[in-house]
């Protein structure tokens, strides 16, 4: 290799730790993921990453159209180096598609759209993979040198660990939002408690015997039966009691 050889991968990996260090939306990050993945090769190759979402392989970023009609090949399919790589965790390697006859109605469909050889690298973090980094070139056969396989391997090392920050990140999203949603029912629960004490001058237990039941009976969620309740008893939709916690200039106006 020569004094430039590591070049690609050094700029490549410049460029993500760049962009991590920047906190860029979800999107930007994973789109910049696959983009740079496709230049660190010569020349320059499509790219698709893919991963399972509810147990199906999914292509969730790529750097143009055609290698992400190729991954959903394989997939509709069920046969390919994509799947190949996420299920063995192994490098699968497609010097040649003219002479490669391991997936035979995939290899065919991707002769037609100009595909001459290709790279599927499993995403591995803490011994498991989570995804898998698709090459694929359509200059000639044998399009990725020793020199491009050992910087792919190295890129999708990082990309592996971005992918897992980026699961991370969509997780603790959809964690943040459910945590949102059940403190508003638990205030307009709460509210609907204290409504019905006043009116059956009951404890809040039997408040919320009372509330449970007419739940269970009426086949509702118990936020919504507390909204109900509130709407009929004050004629305004029920609304979260956090909303009151500062005015409009941010002032506490707790008492």
């Amino acid at each position: 290799m020569d004094d430039n050889g590591d070049a690609p991968l050094v700029d490549a990996l410049s460029s993500l730790h760049s962009l991590l260090l920047g906190a860029p939306g979800l999107e930007e990050l994973l789109a910049k993921l696959a983009d740079v993945a496709a230049k660190i090769v010569e020349p320059p190759a499509s790219c698709g990453i893919t991963t399972r979402y509810d147990g199906q392989p999914r292509t969730i970023v790529s750097s143009d159209a055609r290698a992400a009609w190729i991954d959903e090949q394989q997939y509709s399919l069920r046969e390919g180096p994509c799947l190949d790589a996420l299920a063995s965790g192994a490098v699968v390697d497609v010097a040649d598609y003219l002479g490669e006859n391991r997936w035979p109605q995939y290899v065919d469909t991707a002769r037609t759209a100009g595909v001459k050889a290709s790279l599927a690298l499993p995403l591995i973090v803490d011994g498991q993979t989570i995804g898998a980094m698709n090459l694929y070139g359509y200059e000639r056969p044998d399009t990725f040198s020793e020199a491009d396989r050992e910087r792919a391997t190295a890129y999708a090392e990082q990309a592996a660990t971005t992918l897992a920050f980026a699961a991370r990140a969509v997780r603790q999203s959809e964690l943040g939002e459910q945590l949102e949603q059940a403190l508003a029912s638990r205030s307009v629960i709460d509210q609907a408690l204290g409504l019905l004490m006043g009116q059956e001058k009951c404890d809040a237990r039997t408040a919320f015997e009372l509330l449970r039941r007419h739940s269970q009976n009426h086949n509702r969620k118990l936020r919504d039966v507390a909204a109900a309740l509130i709407a009929r008893h004050t004629g305004r939709p029920a609304v979260d009691s956090r909303e009151f916690d500062s005015g409009p200039s941010g002032r506490d106006t707790r008492t």
